[in-house]
């Protein structure tokens, strides 16, 4: 199923090719309005030399209509730091587009949103960890990209979701304090043998993993329950969970990776019914690249950050150029340094 839409495509074929697309996920009504405001997106990026970055946390008719790229952080920030567009909108939350603007500074970058948090990335400053660092001297910092620039910036390295396990590995080190994920963190101690402590607590060995209490608001709510439930009604589910989820869901699940890796089991997967642990959007658009498959709604979760970035937003930060990211010069600098030595180590 090609669900590449053409760069050409007219507002009528847009909307024929998101109704063929979306045809049982989005209502035919919503998809007439969301076309004509997805084409002039479209025409207006080609006048402006725009790249459009689509996380798969997005809405299906945004997610299948106007990004030039769709991906996780990992894609999207390698996809960033390469563009020679002038302008990169980045449909995702805060911190991604920051990412964009730190590999990009002399590029204009807009985010559709006037605000598109994240209470992961919010759970985290850059004082906490020099703090951390302050007391556990000489110990490397591995921080999620899901943090925000400044946070990034008193990093040794960062990480995403796809390489997190990696990186930690290839450190030239015994110990490491992973941030802010208290449960990504748990689940790469686990896959790394190191021990879990947290912050306050005294060193006990040589393979201690210093972590950090912050959670995703929507991965924090999928239980083992859940799966349970979901296999009571349905013993043919495969389970997929996203490794923010807790360390009980990602063990009690089928198979666990990134929000591509979790795309991309499924499209592979020669079983027909699945429960996907993430934000329900990519449900959606993972149902819509695979018909023949049945995607539970049994515990559907939107985040409501991502929900903030829509088509209408879109439209108006790129025909206005409004909602720009600025990172300052000396935060930038060191951010880029954590984020090009995840980058080497990927």
């Amino acid at each position: 199923m090609n669900l590449k839409m053409p760069e050409t495509a007219s507002a009528s074929e847009t909307l024929e090719f998101l109704k063929r697309t979306l045809q049982d996920i989005v209502p035919e009504s919503e998809l007439a309005f969301k076309a004509e405001i997805a084409y002039e997106i479209n025409r207006l990026k080609k006048e402006k030399n725009a790249v459009i970055l689509g996380h798969n946390y997005m809405e299906p008719a945004l997610f299948y209509s106007i990004p030039d790229h769709v991906g996780d952080s990992l894609g999207l920030a390698r996809i960033a730091a390469e563009t020679d567009a002038d302008r990169i909108v980045f449909c995702g939350v805060r911190f991604m587009a920051e990412t964009a603007k730190i590999l990009n500074p002399d590029r204009m970058v807009l985010l559709p949103a006037k605000v598109a948090g994240c209470s992961l990335a919010a759970s985290i400053t850059a004082q906490d960890v020099r703090d951390l660092k302050a007391r556990y001297p000489g110990i490397p910092v591995v921080t999620y990209i899901n943090t925000y620039a400044d946070v990034k910036a008193e990093t040794d390295v960062c990480c995403t979701s796809s390489n997190a396990a990696d990186i930690v590995r290839k450190l030239d080190t015994d110990s490491v304090i992973c941030l802010p994920d208290e449960f990504l963190a748990k689940n790469i101690a686990r896959e790394t043998g190191k021990n879990v402590i947290y912050p306050g607590s005294d060193r006990t060995g040589k393979d201690d993993m210093v972590i950090w209490d912050g959670r995703c608001e929507v991965h924090d709510k999928f239980t083992v329950e859940d799966i349970r439930n979901a296999r009571s009604q349905f013993p043919d589910t495969v389970v997929v969970a996203h490794p923010e989820c807790s360390p009980e869901v990602v063990e009690a699940a089928d198979y666990s990776g990134s929000t591509t890796a979790m795309t991309r089991f499924v499209r592979e997967s020669d079983a027909r019914r699945f429960l996907i642990l993430t934000e329900c959007a990519m449900g959606d658009n993972i149902a819509a690249e695979n018909p023949d498959k049945e995607m539970l709604r049994m515990c559907s979760i939107r985040c409501p950050h991502m929900n903030e970035i829509t088509l209408e937003d879109t439209l108006t930060c790129l025909r206005e150029d409004i909602y720009q990211i600025e990172v300052p010069e000396d935060i930038r600098v060191r951010a880029k340094r954590s984020l090009d030595r995840m980058l080497e180590l990927s």
